[in-house]
C-alpha cells in the first residue's frame, strides 16, 4: 500500500487526535540498535505493533524506482519459518488484522491484535525482518501484480496520472521527483538482485523503530523485543546522498488530456517542512494558511469561490509538514459548470493575492485553532493513531515531542505570519501548474482489483 497523500499521516496525523493525557511513554534502545517506543493505553484489551522502517521512495534513484513498494509486497511470500501466506494466515487465525503501507519517506508493517497475542505477532514480524526468502518466481508474479496496480491506480485514473505528473513537473532533480510506487519501466525491468540488496541494506533493526501501544506492560512489551527483535545483527546504513531541489526561477506548466467529464487543476508552491525549514515557525503558519484556504465550509475557496461566485464546483489545499526534504503546498480544483480552468485558475489567485494584501481576522485564527483543538482531543480514542504518530515521527528525525506540541506552536501564530509566508511562497514565477482536460472521449469502466498492501 503506497502512502501517497500528502499522504494516513502525520498531518493527518497532526490533526487526528491526541495521545490520551493517563498514558505513558516509554522508550528504550536494544544493543543491536533499534528503536523501541511503547505508549500504555489501557482502555480496552487491545494492542498495535508497528515496525517502521527508514526507507521509502525518496532513498531510490532512476532504474530503481518503486522497488521500496515492491518488497513491501514480498515481504509477505514468506520466510525460511513460515510458507507464502502464513504470515497473514496466522494473524487471521489470532483475530487480528494487519497491512503494511510505503512512502516517500518510510515504510511500515501493522498488527492489531487482543492484548494476549502481542508477543506472537511480535515473533512473526522480527521473523521476517532478516529472515525473507526471496525466489524468482514469486518475485516475476508480484512484479507483474505492481505492474497491474500502476495500470490500474495511476494510468487508467487520470486525477492520479495528472498529480505524478505534476510531482515531476515540481521537483525536478530530487527524489520527490518519482512516484512511490515507481516508473512503469522500472517496475518492469527490477531483477530479483534488486530486490535483495534492497532488503539486506535497509532491512536491519537499527533501521527500524518498534512501536507498541495499547494495554501493555512496557517492561513486558522491552523484553519481547530482546527476545525477538535483539538477536538480529545491525548494518552498516549508509544514508543516501542529499539531493537538493534546484530553485525555481520560472513558472511551469504542464497539461493532460483524458477521458474525463470535467476539467480539474493542480496548483503548487514548493514550502519548508519541519525537517528542512530554517524557520520552524515558517511551517506552522504555512499549515493554519491551508486551513484559512480550504479548511472547512466557510474557508475562502469555499464562501468565496464555490458559494458566492460560483466559479469552482471543488477546492482544496494540502501541505505535508512532515516530509524529510522539500514539500510542496498544493491546492486543487474543479471548475463550475460553465467555468474555464482561466477563470478558474485567476479566481484561485485572486484570494491568494488577497492574502498577500490584508492579514487574516484573528476571529478566524481563533476559529482555526479551535477547529485543531477539537479534532485534537476527538481522535485520541485511536491507538493505531497514536501508534502512526509516534513512527512517522521517528522515522523521519523529528522528536517524538513534535505532536505534543502542536498545538501550542500554533497558538503562537500571528496573521502577520499567514501573511508573511503567503507573501513569500506563494509566487507566479514560483509555481508549478498542472491541468487536465476532457479529450472528449467516454470513459470505459475497468474491473476492480484488490492489493496485499500497496500505497497509502
Amino acid at each position: 500500500m503506497i502512502k501517497q497523500f500528502n499522504q494516513i499521516i502525520l498531518f493527518a496525523t497532526m490533526t487526528l487526535g491526541a495521545l490520551p493525557a493517563q498514558a505513558t511513554l516509554s522508550k528504550f534502545e536494544l544493543a543491536n540498535g533499534m528503536q523501541v517506543l511503547v505508549k500504555e493505553d489501557h482502555r480496552a484489551p487491545v494492542a498495535v505493533q508497528q515496525v517502521w522502517y527508514r526507507v521509502g521512495s525518496t532513498y531510490e534513484h532512476g532504474g530503481i524506482t518503486g522497488l521500496s513498494h515492491m518488497l513491501e509486497h514480498m515481504m509477505f511470500k514468506g520466510t525460511k519459518s513460515y510458507a507464502a501466506g502464513e504470515f497473514s494466515k496466522q494473524v487471521s487465525k489470532l483475530g487480528g488484522q494487519e497491512n503494511a503501507f510505503t512512502s516517500y519517506d518510510y515504510t511500515a508493517y501493522y498488527q492489531v491484535v487482543g492484548r494476549q497475542h502481542l508477543e506472537k505477532v511480535m515473533e512473526l514480524e522480527a521473523d521476517r525482518m532478516r529472515h525473507l526468502v526471496l525466489k524468482e518466481a514469486d518475485f516475476q508474479t508480484e512484479r507483474d501484480v505492481i505492474a497491474e496496480e500502476r495500470r490500474m491506480r495511476t494510468e487508467d485514473n487520470p486525477r492520479s496520472k495528472l498529480y505524478e505528473l505534476f510531482r515531476a513537473t515540481a521537483f525536478i532533480n530530487s527524489p520527490s521527483h518519482h512516484p512511490v510506487i515507481g516508473w512503469m519501466s522500472d517496475i518492469q525491468n527490477y531483477e530479483l538482485q534488486d530486490l535483495q540488496a534492497w532488503y539486506r541494506q535497509w532491512y536491519a533493526p537499527n533501521n527500524a523503530t518498534l512501536v507498541v501501544v495499547g494495554d501493555v506492560d512496557p517492561q513486558q512489551v522491552f523484553q519481547w523485543a530482546k527476545r525477538y527483535y535483539g538477536k538480529h545483527s545491525p548494518e552498516m546504513i549508509a544514508p543516501p546522498k542529499p539531493q537538493a531541489e534546484v530553485p525555481q526561477s520560472g513558472q511551469r506548466r504542464v497539461e493532460l488530456k483524458a477521458a474525463v467529464q470535467s476539467p480539474s487543476l493542480m496548483m503548487g508552491f514548493h514550502a519548508p517542512s519541519l525537517v528542512t525549514a530554517a524557520d520552524p515557525q515558517e511551517v506552522y503558519a504555512l499549515s493554519v494558511l491551508a486551513s484559512v484556504l480550504a479548511g472547512d465550509d466557510s474557508a475562502r475557496f469555499n464562501k468565496h469561490l464555490i458559494r458566492e461566485q460560483k466559479v469552482l464546483a471543488g477546492a482544496s489545499a494540502r501541505y505535508d509538514e512532515t516530509s524529510r526534504a522539500t514539500s510542496l503546498f498544493t491546492i486543487s480544483a474543479t471548475p463550475a459548470q460553465g467555468k474555464t480552468l482561466a477563470q478558474a485558475e485567476a479566481a484561485l489567485w485572486h484570494e491568494i493575492e488577497a492574502l498577500q494584501a490584508q492579514q487574516i481576522e484573528k476571529s478566524d485564527l481563533q476559529k482555526i485553532l479551535a477547529q485543531a483543538e477539537a479534532q485534537y482531543v476527538f481522535h485520541q480514542d485511536s491507538i493505531e493513531a497514536q501508534a502512526m504518530i509516534l513512527g512517522s515521527l521517528t522515522s523521519i528525525g523529528l522528536p517524538i515531542e513534535t505532536y505534543d506540541q502542536w498545538i501550542e506552536r500554533l497558538r503562537r501564530v500571528t496573521p502577520e505570519q499567514v501573511q508573511a509566508v503567503a507573501q513569500k511562497y506563494f509566487t507566479k514565477d514560483k509555481v508549478t501548474v498542472a491541468s487536465l482536460k476532457p479529450n472528449g472521449e467516454i470513459a470505459q469502466p475497468k474491473p476492480h482489483k484488490s492489493f496485499h498492501g500497496g500505497q497509502r
